[in-house]
């Protein structure tokens, strides 16, 4: 089973938005998610093209623990606090499937 990372791609038009979204994505949106996904392996950073685009990604064992996910209710609730602390943040995810990998 190939892996599957879920990738969120958040748009975060104020800049004086953007240290705080770092901090409390940092220190808990992203531990919060991995926990509640069942990941070990996430990582994030921000576009140098456009400073405004911020990306996850969450590495899956296998496209059926994602599908899962994203169908249960841990996602739904860690949407519910990502909308209720950044309701101006617009976001958009996507699904990848490992198609070659090498360790």
């Amino acid at each position: 089973m190939p892996a599957a990372w879920l990738v969120v791609r958040a748009t975060v038009a104020s800049v004086a938005d953007r240290a705080g979204f770092d901090a409390w994505y940092r220190a808990e949106h992203m531990p919060d998610a991995m926990k509640a996904f069942g990941v070990a392996t996430a990582w994030r950073g921000w576009s140098e093209q456009d400073p405004a685009i911020h990306c996850a990604h969450y590495r899956f064992e296998s496209h059926e623990r994602l599908d899962a996910v994203i169908q249960g209710a841990a996602i739904k609730a860690s949407i519910a606090v990502f909308d209720r602390c950044w309701p101006d943040v617009t976001r958009a995810r996507e699904v990848f499937v490992a198609g070659d990998e090498v360790l």
